[in-house]
């Protein structure tokens, strides 16, 4: 059953051993060469409304992947990608400093 990115946005990606529910998929990683879908990509969620940068991203191999259902896609672990907290750090200092001068 072929399916778009647009269509794997709307589902729910949940732990299958947990039953814990992760996010929606926000992201592919493909690789190039071979023209395959290598991982799903779960953004992590902001806090304090963003301003204070996002959790870990949560990174999904295919291979991870149980299930692609109607609504829900069922995966057996995740591995949380590290971002640069610096840059977030900077980020929001920029956003400050354009507040406040």
């Amino acid at each position: 059953m072929p399916c778009r990115l647009q269509e794997l946005r709307k589902k729910e990606v949940i732990n299958a051993k947990s039953g814990c529910r992760i996010g929606f998929v926000d992201d592919l990683e493909v690789d190039t060469t071979c023209a395959k879908v290598v991982a799903l990509i779960v953004y992590g969620r902001p806090k304090f409304f963003g301003l204070f940068g996002r959790s870990d991203d949560c990174l999904i191999k295919w291979e991870n992947i149980r299930l692609i259902g109607e609504d829900a896609i069922l995966v057996e672990n995740c591995v949380q990608k590290k971002v640069n907290k610096a840059k977030n750090r900077h980020t929001f200092v920029t956003f400050c400093h354009q507040i406040f001068l």
